[in-house]
């Protein structure tokens, strides 16, 4: 898997490689399913959520260029995949699942697997975590309609942002944000299809393609 990362989509940050490499990503996902695992495709977990496909996990993880030193907050925890590999690579992962079954699920992983530098929180994740704000990079792995204001704002001067923003729930493109002392620089780093973001800066839970 880690090879098929590297040589075909180019994957360059030999890190994030190395974080994937370590991650157990059959112990992410339902027992039935464990034989796919390592094939590179997103696969459903509870609560009709999925684990997102390995190359979307490394391609966001390395768009948000870590060092090691890093505070992240990680939108949509989910299996736990994602955080377990992001705190292989930094110094504190702070992860929100607003769905209460997979956040006690990933508090019960954390604990297990031993990731002594993950926080869990149940709530709604586009409001981030103020009281730990600013981080030094923010990933949010569902697609809502516009940048959540409040996950800008909790943006350190020199953090990065990767977010899926779409006009529709089944398609978004991926955006990185930098904040600087003058604002924010945009890029767009290509099409991806996620989970909707729900809440109160993403999408409505009852309302397809409705923002709050």
């Amino acid at each position: 898997m880690v090879d098929h990362l590297r040589e075909y989509y180019k994957i360059g940050d030999e890190r994030v490689l190395e974080a994937v490499n370590r991650v157990p990503r059959h112990l992410f996902v339902p027992d039935a399913l464990r034989s796919q695992a390592y094939k590179d495709n997103a696969l459903p977990i509870a609560a009709r959520q999925t684990i997102s496909q390995p190359f979307i996990v490394a391609r966001m993880t390395e768009l948000l260029q870590l060092k090691g030193h890093e505070r992240v907050l990680e939108i949509g925890g989910g299996s736990g995949y994602q955080a377990a590999v992001l705190s292989a690579l930094t110094r504190r992962v702070y992860t929100i699942e607003r769905l209460p079954t997979l956040a006690a699920e990933l508090k019960e992983k954390v604990v297990r697997l031993g990731l002594r530098n993950v926080s869990v929180r149940c709530d709604d994740g586009t409001n981030g975590w103020p009281i730990y704000s600013p981080f030094d990079a923010i990933l949010v792995a569902a697609g809502g309609p516009e940048i959540p204001q409040p996950l800008a704002d909790q943006l350190e001067i020199g953090g990065r942002l990767v977010v899926p923003v779409g006009h529709t729930q089944t398609s978004q493109m991926l955006v990185r944000i930098t904040r600087t002392a003058d604002g924010f620089i945009e890029e767009e780093c290509g099409a991806c299809v996620f989970v909707p973001l729900i809440g109160q800066h993403g999408w409505k839970a009852d309302g397809a393609d409705s923002k709050n």
